[in-house]
């Protein structure tokens, strides 16, 4: 089973069999400011059904694990995947793990000293792959409705809605049907000013009306908000 949290910061998937495992790194985790675990899975299976779901910086990841293990499950999420720290109880996956170009291996019992050292390379990864984006009322994204390419601006999008191999993109005017998916949307607009309320909406922060009975509404649009987004939704929402 996972367990999901709600923070920001480096968000961090702790990965094991293990319960007591999983514990000593949420201890070192809670020692780090810039650490906030975003959850725990059991499972490798469990652990990429998460990230389906719920992008993070960094794994700490088990390798031997029941089905899937470790270096199955970080080459099944392909090149756009977290930073990744192995820690197993057995050296002999090293060369192997290395090769999937990992921040570092850490061989049991994890020390504090140990651990520290792994989240400093791990942090100069994730530092050197952020960007900064100023996004302003004039960014725009090219998307291709039908057979024509079209630009629409960022400020006009209100939400997203996935429809099977589809994602619905509304703007006061009208939507758009692009053939993609919702999590690629996601990753094209912009953190600060839109947030997944539920597993098929993606929704335009400054665009919300009203929240009520576990609904958005939007203009003459109402939008689920599913229980597990819910208190990262009350986070971000600016209420008196």
């Amino acid at each position: 089973m996972c367990f999901l949290f709600y923070f920001y910061g480096m968000n961090t998937l702790i990965i094991d069999d293990n319960g007591i495992a999983r514990g000593i790194l949420r201890k070192l985790c809670s020692q780090q400011n810039d650490i906030v675990v975003a959850g725990e899975c059991a499972t490798a299976e469990e652990a990429y059904g998460f990230l389906q779901e719920q992008p993070v910086d960094l794994l700490l990841l088990d390798i031997e694990m029941p089905g899937m293990t470790g270096l199955e499950l970080v080459e099944r999420l392909g090149k756009k995947r977290p930073v990744i720290i192995f820690t197993t109880s057995k050296k002999e996956y090293a060369s192997e793990a290395f090769d999937l170009n990992v921040a570092d291996y850490i061989v049991k019992p994890v020390t504090p000293a140990r651990f520290i050292q792994a989240i400093a390379k791990a942090r100069e990864i994730i530092e050197s792959n952020q960007e900064e984006v100023n996004w302003t009322d004039d960014e725009f994204i090219f998307i291709r409705d039908s057979t024509i390419i079209r630009r629409l601006k960022v400020e006009d999008i209100l939400f997203a809605e996935a429809m099977g191999d589809y994602v619905k993109l509304f703007t006061p005017q009208k939507f758009y049907a692009i053939h993609t998916t919702l999590k690629a949307v996601e990753e094209r607009l912009p953190g600060s000013r839109f947030l997944r309320v539920h597993r098929s909406f993606l929704v335009a922060l400054n665009k919300i009306d009203t929240i009520q009975e576990g609904v958005l509404i939007i203009g003459d649009k109402t939008v689920p908000v599913a229980d597990a987004y819910r208190k990262a939704l009350n986070s971000r929402m600016n209420i008196l």
